[in-house]
């Protein structure tokens, strides 16, 4: 692989010449918020906490009904920790799992301050819509007439 200077940065270059699509992710800096909504975009992920609401269990378990492999399902066990939503403990060879729920109150939290925010809108619209209706057609909302004011032929 080649390599060609753009300005003052190298970059390489693909088989074909041209230079590389990247697609660069920042994590440096992310929230909590953000890893615990990333970790709940996932609906294996969003299965195994609905699993550990019931209780703590072996990781074993929580691998049973996913047609996956257990490095796969240990992967979606490593989001779920760094979100803060699982706490994995060893209990000589064997690993249980428990549900952490304090970064979903936080999430929720979060959602509920633009649930409230929605709401009071869609109430305004729907108030709006009702005054609407009630209005005769062909007035406005102070009860004038509107439409075309041409003359008559």
């Amino acid at each position: 692989m080649g390599i060609r200077r753009l300005g003052a940065a190298l970059q390489p270059l693909t088989r074909d010449g041209r230079a590389p699509i990247v697609n660069l992710v920042v994590n440096h800096g992310e929230s909590a918020i953000d890893r615990t909504f990333a970790a709940l975009a996932d609906p294996t992920r969003r299965a195994i906490l609905a699993r550990l609401a019931l209780g703590s269990t072996t990781v074993g378990e929580l691998a049973r009904p996913f047609e996956m492999s257990l490095p796969a399902i240990t992967k979606h066990l490593g989001v779920l920790e760094r979100a803060g939503l699982l706490r994995r403990e060893r209990l000589g060879r064997i690993k249980r799992c428990q549900l952490v729920p304090g970064p979903m109150k936080e999430a929720s939290d979060w959602i509920e301050q633009y649930r409230q925010f929605w709401e009071d809108r869609f109430d305004q619209l729907a108030r709006f819509l009702e005054e609407q209706k009630r209005r005769p057609k062909g007035r406005d909302s102070n009860g004038r007439r509107t439409g075309s004011r041409g003359r008559r032929s």
